[in-house]
């Protein structure tokens, strides 16, 4: 039953984010702050995870083919697929949860524990419209553009890591890269990262919007956030999976 009020609770809150706005210059002001904060200075603890994760995938594909009959052009090519369909889309909607998910939940809640969302109320402001709306389109935008990036740094990591150790050379890592390309999995997965950026800014602004108590119920709440958007974000990469793909 918990679960259920939760639910409901969660789509009572997104009813009233996305009322009408009252001013809109204000509202794409703030957007624009929202992609900075959220969106821009994501760049570069993405850009470290993706070269990390490129160059380890590529090891991991050399050192399990062990046949010598398997051509090395497999290695870019198991690199890239992965990549492209599951690691930077789904592995990295998991660990932003973990950083934009709670710097939602935390200035969100933040706000709420300290009566600052109930002055937006009485001055009669929509409080959730003004707060999280901003935030739900800055994700929703930036995540498909960091998704673009993660992949690049990601080919460059197994580009640097697999000729350094010798597990592939640089010709046959291109090649892999460039066999037999299917455009339709960017799409499939530019589609995962709308629907992971939606979870992501909604769920932990709804944990921080409604949570009560003093500062150590915030970090509760940025817990609980955390989690339950890791929850969702693998139910749904399982379920557009299958739709989709």
């Amino acid at each position: 039953m918990d679960i259920l009020n939760q639910t409901g609770r969660y789509f009572a809150l997104l009813l009233k984010v996305f009322s009408k706005p009252e001013r809109h210059s204000l509202y794409m002001r703030q957007t624009f702050n929202e992609i900075e904060n959220l969106g821009i200075q994501s760049v570069g603890i993405v850009a470290i995870i993706s070269i990390f994760m490129g160059g380890i995938m590529t090891l991991q594909v050399a050192y399990n083919m062990t046949s010598p009959l398997l051509p090395k052009t497999l290695i870019g090519l198991g690199n890239r697929d992965s990549l492209i369909l599951e690691f930077s889309s789904t592995i990295m909607g998991l660990i932003m949860a973990g950083k934009i998910g709670s710097n939602i939940t935390s200035e969100i809640g933040s706000m709420k524990v300290t009566e600052q969302i109930d002055s937006l109320e009485i001055m009669g402001v929509n409080s959730a419209s003004y707060l999280i709306l901003p935030k739900i389109v800055a994700v929703v935008l930036m995540f498909p553009l960091l998704y673009i990036l993660s992949v690049f740094f990601g080919i460059v990591g197994g580009l640097i890591v697999g000729p350094a150790v010798g597990a592939v050379n640089i010709t046959d890592y291109i090649n892999g890269i460039q066999y037999e390309f299917n455009p339709y999995y960017v799409t499939f997965s530019l589609i995962k990262c709308l629907v992971f950026g939606f979870l992501i800014a909604s769920v932990s602004a709804f944990f921080g919007y409604t949570v009560e108590g003093g500062a150590f119920d915030v970090g509760s709440a940025s817990t609980r956030a955390v989690v339950n958007t890791n929850i969702l974000i693998l139910v749904w990469d399982l379920i557009l999976t299958q739709l989709i793909l």
